[in-house]
């Protein structure tokens, strides 16, 4: 069943807006829709006996917030924070959880129809974790499942933290 050449004008046509961000040499984004803030980091307090990906939580305006440490969820060794460090507030499943990047580099709309699917392995990061890659002039964005980046048991772990 081919695509219609007004549908395909039609959903290049349709932007969707992302918040790209780094961890390592690599770029990611996400949809701005489920971001709720972008701030710097905080205070993190420990958390005795959490998942290993979890830095601690913090209080934001008096929400407790897990934090998770996105280079130690995809396998990297984590870093000390800097200047450039950034915590995005993300709602998952009526959950509000703070991922630690490594800086937080623009918003940017970009057209559906540069989006492509993911390969298998993509950069050492497992492939359920990606929505798809967007192709920009000279640059590649990681796009992230949220949905799928904690699995069900990492869930119920982070809402015991």
């Amino acid at each position: 069943m081919e695509m219609e050449e007004n549908e395909v004008q039609q959903q290049d046509a349709e932007l969707i807006q992302l918040v790209t961000f780094t961890i390592g040499l690599e770029e990611f984004a996400v949809d701005i829709l489920r971001v709720q803030e972008i701030i710097r980091t905080m205070d993190i307090t420990n958390v005795p006996r959490a998942p290993d990906f979890v830095e601690g939580v913090i209080n934001l305006r008096g929400k407790v917030i897990p934090i998770v440490d996105l280079r130690r969820r995809f396998g990297l060794e984590s870093r000390p924070h800097d200047k450039h460090t950034r915590i995005i507030v993300i709602e998952i499943d009526v959950m509000i959880v703070g991922f630690v990047v490594d800086s937080v580099s623009e918003v940017l709309r970009i057209p559906a129809g540069t989006i492509e699917p993911p390969p298998p392995v993509v950069s050492g990061i497992e492939s359920e974790y990606i929505n798809g890659i967007g192709q920009l002039e000279e640059r590649l964005l990681v796009l992230l499942d949220l949905d799928q980046l904690l699995s069900n048991e990492e869930k119920e772990a982070l809402n015991k933290v």
